[in-house]
């Protein structure tokens, strides 16, 4: 049975934050629990379907290998251990990962194991940029230097957003859990609801002295060139994601990701279509009646190639190989060059009569069809 992607599970993008697709998790999670659900197989199999891809997109190392690989990604052929496993959750499992991430409480109106636990720095925002690339890097693995232009961690309070010298403070209203609980009771029983504390933003600490640089938000914007490397076969649209390369988080949290979007440019020679690149041959009428031997560019240089004698205009002649290598595999598509015979529009008075002389031959007249095309689709028909 195919597997559905997990973005589409979820119903998240692709470049969403960790909270997204928590949030997204937890919507998916208390709408088809078994409780809820009871003795709804389909709802079983959408919360299962919920939970298993909430495992691997909430852990960056298996998100990045899903990213890359797909569901295969998964599997032992990308690594070993745990983390390279077929995923295929049973109903206890979902179950635990439902339970893991807190909301068993507030589901359920009672605390489970302890209460939440929560990562109170905010993460910074993701950054997506088009990297425009010519077919001759796209043939070739190139290592590329991108300029960004982003949000640092501030130097001088080393990212804190305190002054030096001075400490944050505990805040006093949730006392360092970031969060807020209103507890109400109803005939149904007990209700909890969560939010973000209102005097910390949620971050569980004040800041009393803030930083004169970065007043108080711990990141200034910033420069910074990296290097990525693009392996062959990229086409336009894919995209490569750079762990902790985006905007650094406020206070302290941890960097976003960067999005390297492939461009492709448009080639003086060579026309994309797959893996494999179509080149346009003009011949002469003489080297297409007598054949020849000619030179063609390649993404790799040039290379000769036989026209046999006869060749019709429109004919595509295959260089094996000559191609866009494969994404992720092996082999490479081929180099496809279409013949096209050139006519000339303006002859000398020489010229002219030559071919008239040779318009009298037989030899460069075309055939003549024995039937008509129309008679051979009504003989077909009928």
């Amino acid at each position: 049975m195919t597997k559905r992607d997990f973005y589409e599970i979820l119903g998240v993008k692709r470049d969403s934050s960790e909270d997204e697709i928590k949030k997204a998790y937890r919507k998916l999670a208390m709408q088809y629990h078994p409780d809820r659900n009871p003795g709804d197989h389909t709802a079983e199999e959408r919360f299962k379907e919920a939970a298993e891809a909430y495992e691997v997109l909430r852990d960056r190392e298996k998100r990045e290998r899903y990213d890359r690989y797909g569901h295969q990604g998964l599997r032992g052929g990308y690594g070993s251990g745990p983390a390279a496993r077929d995923f295929e959750m049973d109903l206890a499992e979902a179950l635990r990962t439902f339970m893991s991430e807190g909301i068993f409480g507030e589901f359920f109106g009672q605390a489970a194991g302890g209460g939440r636990t929560r990562d109170m720095k905010q993460r910074g925002n993701d950054l997506q940029i088009p990297l425009k690339l010519t077919l001759e890097e796209v043939a070739a693995s190139v290592n590329k230097k991108i300029k960004l232009h982003r949000y640092v961690k501030c130097d001088s309070c080393a990212g804190s957003g305190s002054a030096r010298g001075s400490q944050e403070t505990i805040c006093p209203t949730c006392r360092g859990t970031g969060e807020v609980r209103q507890v109400s009771r109803s005939f149904f029983g007990q209700f909890i609801n969560v939010s973000a504390c209102h005097q910390c933003r949620g971050e569980g600490r004040i800041i009393k002295n803030p930083c004169p640089d970065c007043r108080g938000e711990g990141r200034l914007e910033g420069d910074k060139t990296i290097a990525v490397d693009i392996p062959a076969g990229v086409a336009m649209g894919n995209y490569l994601t750079v762990r902790g390369e985006g905007n650094v988080g406020p206070r302290g949290g941890p960097a976003g990701d960067l999005l390297v979007v492939i461009e492709e440019k448009e080639h003086e020679f060579f026309e994309r279509h797959g893996d494999d690149i179509l080149y346009d041959l003009p011949l002469a009428i003489p080297q297409a009646v007598l054949g020849d031997v000619v030179e063609v560019p390649t993404l790799n240089g040039k290379a000769k190639l036989d026209i046999t004698p006869g060749t019709q205009s429109g004919k595509i002649l295959r260089m094996r190989g000559k191609g866009i290598p494969h994404l992720n595999g092996y082999g490479s598509g081929d180099q496809l060059v279409r013949i096209v015979v050139w006519v000339p529009s303006k002859l000398s008075l020489k010229e002219k009569e030559l071919f008239l002389q040779l318009a009298e031959t037989e030899g460069v007249k075309p055939p003549k069809s024995e039937r008509g095309f129309f008679s051979k689709i009504k003989e077909a028909l009928f």
